[in-house]
């Protein structure tokens, strides 16, 4: 009986440990994001889950330089590019209604292209993989003013005036904000309705994300944060009406928060909007048979699929418009999600997470193979 109680008593002392252990390593995590955004300034928001449930939580600095509202967990960020991974996920929700295929050409929905040959070539894979060879035809920095309101439509009009590509669709990669201005007018087109609705009906609904919403039209005086760049040593708003193409949301107008980002996650990972399979596809890194690239194929769907220092997969998606800042990633061998949301220029903080992660042996694994 005496050897029984010892040992629960050793147990419980073990788990005690553990937890205590666990604890002081999330403060220190917490000491290291409360270092890098200074109190009284424009920061960002955290939060980091493992096996489907979040472990750390918390926000830093203020949303609005006027108001000096606190950055919470529920805080809504600019997402930047983030918001592409929304419009290629409705993509990929009208494919499996039948509604489209993402071997559509662009000629079927745009007959309009000054170069029909162009139209014709170019597919909706093309603009979902950043391999169109479209340029980007946008005049910004000679009209500004007109490109600060202008919408996805008037951001992607440009693209259908094109008399020749950089390259032939699906040998090289350029990245492209136009493109998704041109998928959004897809799912507009296709579904009948805003394209912000049926994401917003389709995508965030689904996913419970009750606040989130999608830049259509002016930027939202309240209930979301304001970006800031700093300019001789004064945060700078920089954001609607500031910022050129900040107004053209396909390619960046999805606003959120940290806690919602992880619901649409889940939402992902549980086929809640799309099937396991569509969903698992998506994030493979698609192949193209006359590939010229100097660097292979590393982008599925719109998410970018890399690896760590380890050679453990990696999966998500950057952002950055105006003076906002973002990181959204998985790493799905370990089960680790984490999504940085910031409104201020500051670079870095993805490092402090990953760098945590190591020290914390949480990417220990796997060496990449061969």
């Amino acid at each position: 009986m005496r050897k029984f109680a010892a040992l629960i008593i050793l147990i419980a002392v073990s788990c005690t440990s553990k937890v205590e252990e666990s604890t002081s390593s999330l403060d220190i995590l917490d000491k290291k994001f409360s270092a890098f955004f200074p109190e009284g300034e424009p920061g960002g928001a955290v939060l980091l889950a493992k096996d489907g449930e979040v472990i750390f939580s918390k926000g830093y600095g203020i949303a609005d330089i006027n108001t000096k509202e606190p950055i919470t967990a529920k805080t809504l960020f600019n997402l930047g590019s983030i918001s592409k991974t929304f419009v290629s996920n409705a993509i990929l929700i009208l494919e499996e209604q039948g509604m489209l295929s993402i071997d559509d050409e662009l000629i079927k929905y745009f007959p309009e292209f000054k170069n029909p040959e162009i139209g014709s070539k170019v597919r909706i894979k093309h603009l979902l993989t950043h391999t169109s060879g479209l340029p980007d035809n946008r005049k910004v920095n000679e009209d500004t003013v007109f490109y600060l309101t202008a919408k996805d439509a008037e951001n992607w009009a440009p693209e259908l005036e094109v008399d020749s590509l950089n390259f032939e669709p699906g040998t090289n990669f350029e990245y492209s904000n136009p493109a998704f201005n041109g998928l959004a007018l897809i799912i507009e087109q296709v579904s009948g309705i805003k394209w912000q609705d049926f994401i917003i009906e389709n995508i965030m609904r689904p996913s419970g994300m009750v606040a989130s919403t999608i830049t259509d039209g002016a930027h939202p005086e309240s209930g979301v944060s304001h970006g800031y760049e700093k300019y001789l040593g004064k945060f700078i708003e920089d954001d609607y009406g500031e910022e050129p193409t900040f107004a053209a949301a396909g390619n960046g107008g999805v606003w959120s928060s940290v806690e919602e980002l992880f619901q649409y996650e889940l939402a992902l990972e549980s086929s809640k909007f799309l099937s396991k399979e569509k969903m698992q596809d998506s994030r493979i890194a698609k192949k193209f048979r006359k590939w010229i690239g100097e660097e292979p194929e590393n982008i599925g769907w719109s998410w970018f699929v890399t690896k760590t220092e380890e050679g453990l997969p990696m999966v998500g998606h950057t952002g950055s418009q105006g003076g906002f800042r973002a990181n959204y990633q998985t790493i799905p061998e370990k089960e680790i999600f984490f999504v940085i949301l910031c409104n201020t220029p500051r670079d870095g903080f993805s490092e402090i997470m990953m760098d945590w992660l190591r020290e914390n042996n949480w990417l220990d694994g796997m060496p990449e193979k061969n």
